[in-house]
Protein backbone atom coordinates (compact mmCIF):
# COMPACT_ATOMS: atom_id res chain seq x y z
CA UNK A 1 0.00 0.00 0.00
CA UNK A 2 1.35 3.21 -0.79
CA UNK A 3 0.53 6.55 1.00
CA UNK A 4 2.44 8.80 -0.97
CA UNK A 5 1.00 12.33 0.31
CA UNK A 6 1.25 16.03 -1.01
CA UNK A 7 4.60 16.25 -1.43
CA UNK A 8 3.45 14.14 -4.73
CA UNK A 9 2.65 16.91 -5.99
CA UNK A 10 3.61 20.26 -4.62
CA UNK A 11 2.77 23.11 -6.13
CA UNK A 12 0.72 20.91 -8.92
CA UNK A 13 -3.03 21.38 -10.02
CA UNK A 14 -2.91 18.45 -11.60
CA UNK A 15 -7.05 18.09 -11.30
CA UNK A 16 -10.20 20.19 -10.05
CA UNK A 17 -9.31 19.20 -6.53
CA UNK A 18 -5.40 20.11 -6.97
CA UNK A 19 -7.06 23.58 -8.04
CA UNK A 20 -9.34 23.89 -5.61
CA UNK A 21 -6.97 22.89 -2.82
CA UNK A 22 -4.78 25.96 -4.16
CA UNK A 23 -7.46 28.40 -4.65
CA UNK A 24 -8.91 28.06 -1.44
CA UNK A 25 -5.64 27.87 0.88
CA UNK A 26 -5.96 24.32 1.53
CA UNK A 27 -2.81 23.23 2.03
CA UNK A 28 -2.97 20.46 4.43
CA UNK A 29 -5.95 18.53 2.43
CA UNK A 30 -3.85 16.33 0.26
CA UNK A 31 -1.93 15.04 3.36
CA UNK A 32 -5.67 14.37 5.20
CA UNK A 33 -6.99 13.15 1.99
CA UNK A 34 -4.66 10.41 1.97
CA UNK A 35 -4.84 9.45 5.67
CA UNK A 36 -8.54 9.65 5.82
CA UNK A 37 -8.59 6.69 3.05
CA UNK A 38 -5.85 4.67 3.71
CA UNK A 39 -6.86 4.14 7.75
CA UNK A 40 -7.81 0.64 8.40
CA UNK A 41 -9.74 1.24 11.21
CA UNK A 42 -13.81 1.44 11.35
CA UNK A 43 -12.93 5.49 11.37
CA UNK A 44 -11.48 4.66 7.39
CA UNK A 45 -13.71 7.29 5.22
CA UNK A 46 -14.94 5.89 2.16
CA UNK A 47 -14.34 8.33 -0.92
CA UNK A 48 -18.03 9.93 -0.57
CA UNK A 49 -17.25 10.75 3.09
CA UNK A 50 -14.05 12.42 1.60
CA UNK A 51 -16.03 14.15 -1.06
CA UNK A 52 -18.09 15.53 1.28
CA UNK A 53 -14.95 16.97 3.35
CA UNK A 54 -13.26 18.43 0.71
CA UNK A 55 -16.62 19.98 -0.04
CA UNK A 56 -17.14 21.05 3.23
CA UNK A 57 -13.79 22.49 3.42
CA UNK A 58 -14.36 25.26 0.60
CA UNK A 59 -17.75 26.07 1.57
CA UNK A 60 -15.89 26.68 5.03
CA UNK A 61 -13.32 28.36 3.26
CA UNK A 62 -16.20 30.94 1.05
CA UNK A 63 -17.28 31.92 4.71
CA UNK A 64 -14.35 32.71 6.29
CA UNK A 65 -13.92 35.12 3.01
CA UNK A 66 -16.88 36.58 3.46
CA UNK A 67 -15.54 37.58 7.15
CA UNK A 68 -18.91 35.02 8.13
CA UNK A 69 -19.02 33.65 11.69
CA UNK A 70 -20.65 30.15 12.56
CA UNK A 71 -20.92 28.43 14.89
CA UNK A 72 -19.73 24.05 15.64
CA UNK A 73 -21.62 22.16 12.96
CA UNK A 74 -22.89 25.14 11.08
CA UNK A 75 -20.62 24.45 7.85
CA UNK A 76 -22.31 20.56 7.84
CA UNK A 77 -25.35 21.90 8.14
CA UNK A 78 -25.28 24.57 5.71
CA UNK A 79 -23.63 21.79 2.79
CA UNK A 80 -26.48 19.95 3.56
CA UNK A 81 -29.20 21.87 2.75
CA UNK A 82 -26.94 22.68 -0.40
CA UNK A 83 -26.85 19.51 -1.66
CA UNK A 84 -29.01 16.46 0.73
CA UNK A 85 -31.51 14.71 -1.78
CA UNK A 86 -33.54 15.11 1.45
CA UNK A 87 -33.76 19.03 1.46
CA UNK A 88 -37.00 20.74 -0.28
CA UNK A 89 -36.01 22.53 -3.26
CA UNK A 90 -37.71 26.05 -1.54
CA UNK A 91 -35.48 25.20 1.82
CA UNK A 92 -32.46 24.75 -0.76
CA UNK A 93 -33.86 28.09 -2.67
CA UNK A 94 -34.08 29.98 0.48
CA UNK A 95 -30.45 28.76 2.02
CA UNK A 96 -28.72 29.97 -1.10
CA UNK A 97 -30.61 33.29 -0.90
CA UNK A 98 -28.93 33.74 2.49
CA UNK A 99 -25.83 32.72 1.67
CA UNK A 100 -25.70 35.12 -1.54
CA UNK A 101 -27.14 37.88 0.64
CA UNK A 102 -24.03 37.32 2.73
CA UNK A 103 -21.53 37.82 0.27
CA UNK A 104 -20.57 34.41 -0.76
CA UNK A 105 -20.21 33.22 -4.05
CA UNK A 106 -22.93 30.46 -4.20
CA UNK A 107 -22.60 29.25 -7.77
CA UNK A 108 -19.08 29.70 -7.81
CA UNK A 109 -18.65 27.76 -4.70
CA UNK A 110 -21.73 25.38 -5.77
CA UNK A 111 -19.29 24.58 -9.00
CA UNK A 112 -16.50 23.61 -7.47
CA UNK A 113 -17.83 21.07 -5.82
CA UNK A 114 -16.07 17.69 -6.04
CA UNK A 115 -17.76 14.12 -6.49
CA UNK A 116 -16.14 10.94 -5.03
CA UNK A 117 -14.92 9.84 -7.69
CA UNK A 118 -12.97 13.38 -8.79
CA UNK A 119 -11.70 12.60 -5.46
CA UNK A 120 -10.79 9.07 -6.24
CA UNK A 121 -8.92 10.09 -9.41
CA UNK A 122 -6.94 12.95 -7.44
CA UNK A 123 -5.93 10.11 -4.82
CA UNK A 124 -4.82 7.51 -7.23
CA UNK A 125 -3.35 9.57 -10.56
CA UNK A 126 -2.33 12.77 -8.53
CA UNK A 127 -1.27 11.86 -4.98
CA UNK A 128 -0.14 8.27 -6.52
CA UNK A 129 -2.59 6.51 -3.12
CA UNK A 130 -3.69 2.66 -3.08
CA UNK A 131 -5.65 0.79 -1.17
CA UNK A 132 -6.25 -2.59 -0.88
CA UNK A 133 -9.78 -4.58 -1.92
CA UNK A 134 -12.32 -3.00 -0.08
CA UNK A 135 -13.52 -4.71 3.50
CA UNK A 136 -16.62 -6.54 3.91
CA UNK A 137 -17.73 -3.28 5.83
CA UNK A 138 -17.27 -0.62 2.99
CA UNK A 139 -19.38 -2.95 0.30
CA UNK A 140 -21.98 -2.68 2.79
CA UNK A 141 -21.10 0.92 3.70
CA UNK A 142 -21.34 1.87 -0.28
CA UNK A 143 -24.42 -0.42 -0.10
CA UNK A 144 -26.05 1.74 2.42
CA UNK A 145 -25.21 5.10 0.72
CA UNK A 146 -26.54 4.21 -2.71
CA UNK A 147 -29.96 2.76 -1.03
CA UNK A 148 -30.15 5.82 1.06
CA UNK A 149 -29.76 8.20 -1.27
CA UNK A 150 -32.17 6.20 -3.83
CA UNK A 151 -34.71 6.84 -0.96
CA UNK A 152 -34.31 10.26 -0.03
CA UNK A 153 -34.68 11.15 -3.86
CA UNK A 154 -37.74 9.61 -4.02
CA UNK A 155 -39.05 11.32 -1.20
CA UNK A 156 -37.93 14.55 -2.26
CA UNK A 157 -39.53 14.60 -5.51
CA UNK A 158 -42.46 12.89 -4.30
CA UNK A 159 -43.02 16.05 -1.80
CA UNK A 160 -42.16 18.33 -4.72
CA UNK A 161 -44.45 17.12 -6.66
CA UNK A 162 -47.59 16.94 -4.11
CA UNK A 163 -46.73 20.81 -2.99
CA UNK A 164 -46.95 21.80 -7.09
CA UNK A 165 -50.37 19.79 -7.24
CA UNK A 166 -51.40 21.68 -4.30
CA UNK A 167 -49.81 25.37 -5.22
CA UNK A 168 -52.08 24.45 -8.58
CA UNK A 169 -55.06 23.62 -7.12
CA UNK A 170 -55.20 20.15 -8.59
CA UNK A 171 -54.43 18.17 -4.93
CA UNK A 172 -56.59 19.00 -1.69
CA UNK A 173 -54.38 18.02 1.39
CA UNK A 174 -52.98 19.43 4.35
CA UNK A 175 -49.44 19.76 6.08
CA UNK A 176 -47.69 15.89 4.69
CA UNK A 177 -44.99 14.05 5.52
CA UNK A 178 -43.11 11.90 2.72
CA UNK A 179 -42.06 8.47 4.23
CA UNK A 180 -40.15 6.19 1.93
CA UNK A 181 -39.71 2.70 3.05
CA UNK A 182 -38.64 -0.72 1.07
CA UNK A 183 -38.64 -3.82 2.56
CA UNK A 184 -37.35 -7.42 1.34
CA UNK A 185 -38.63 -10.68 2.23
CA UNK A 186 -37.05 -14.25 1.72
CA UNK A 187 -38.82 -16.54 -0.04
CA UNK A 188 -36.64 -19.37 1.70
CA UNK A 189 -37.58 -18.57 5.11
CA UNK A 190 -40.51 -15.99 4.85
CA UNK A 191 -38.68 -13.46 6.94
CA UNK A 192 -39.53 -9.63 6.09
CA UNK A 193 -36.73 -6.87 6.73
CA UNK A 194 -36.30 -2.76 6.01
CA UNK A 195 -32.88 -2.78 3.89
CA UNK A 196 -31.25 -1.40 6.76
CA UNK A 197 -32.19 -4.13 8.98
CA UNK A 198 -31.14 -6.32 6.49
CA UNK A 199 -27.04 -5.14 5.89
CA UNK A 200 -27.09 -4.43 9.21
CA UNK A 201 -27.82 -7.88 10.41
CA UNK A 202 -25.33 -9.31 7.52
CA UNK A 203 -28.55 -11.80 6.10
CA UNK A 204 -31.35 -13.32 6.74
CA UNK A 205 -32.55 -16.32 9.46
CA UNK A 206 -32.19 -19.02 7.03
CA UNK A 207 -29.92 -21.64 8.04
CA UNK A 208 -27.54 -22.67 5.73
CA UNK A 209 -28.83 -24.63 2.75
CA UNK A 210 -32.01 -23.90 3.42
CA UNK A 211 -32.91 -22.80 -0.12
CA UNK A 212 -31.55 -25.67 -1.54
Amino acid sequence: MSERTSETATGSSCCKVGRNRDQYGLGDLDDELVRFWTDRTEDRYSTRDLAQHVNEQILRAALDDAGLQYKEGEVANTYRLLTDDDVSSGTRVQTRKELERDGVPVEDVERDFVSHQTVYNHLTDCLEASLESPSDEERLERSRDKLGALRNRTSAVTEDTIAQLVRNDVLDIGEFDVLVSVSVTCKDCRQQYTVRDLLERGGCDCEPGAGD
